[in-house]
């Protein structure tokens, strides 16, 4: 029917075309190959997509909000991603600082990722010591909020089901990371 094994002929409905009249979220962008970053820009530039298999445009509204880790203008600098592009997604840039940088937010993600987690598992976790969460607001945090997150998920691994509250034996060992952190 279509261009592979399994596709329908017309195509299939993508994210792009999913997210028309709203937004997608582009996650890691700077990781995205130089032939996808133009056919990207292509899409941003056009407002319009061919679905895969498919033989006419599809007009699309979409917004996109980009994130990355790495520095896009050096990468630009490098060649590793398009000047055009840079541009077109740079409207409006939102710097958010490290984790380490801003530990109060620690304890309101604490929370949330606990219920998240609760959600998920059917766990019945309530709060995190004010131990545990010391250890936690000293510590680096090279990984900023993914690694918090897995932090907060092998602490309650280590508790047995009936607990409800993080204590400091169930996060795992810091230390060593901090050690080598401090000398950063």
């Amino acid at each position: 029917d279509g261009a592979f094994t399994g596709a329908k002929k017309g195509g299939k409905i993508g994210l792009f075309e999913q997210a028309d009249k709203s937004t997608i979220f582009l996650d890691e962008i700077s990781e995205i190959n130089l032939n996808t970053q133009a056919k990207l820009l292509r899409v941003l530039q056009e407002k319009e997509i061919m679905r895969v298999g498919g033989t006419r445009t599809v007009s699309i509204d979409v917004r996109i909000i980009a994130a990355t880790n790495s520095d896009l203008n050096l990468a630009v600098k490098e060649g590793r991603f398009r000047e055009d592009l840079y541009y077109r997604i740079n409207i409006f840039p939102v710097t958010i600082p490290p984790l380490r940088e801003r530990k109060e937010d620690i304890p309101l993600l604490i929370k949330n990722i606990i219920v998240k987690i609760n959600n998920e598992y059917g766990r019945n976790i309530g709060s995190i010591s004010q131990d545990a969460l010391m250890e936690l607001l000293d510590y680096h945090w090279p990984g900023n909020v993914r690694e918090l997150q897995n932090v907060i998920g092998r602490s309650i691994i280590n508790m047995n089901f009936n607990e409800h509250i993080i204590q400091k034996q169930h996060l795992p060992n810091l230390n060593n990371d901090k050690k080598l952190n401090k000398s950063e």
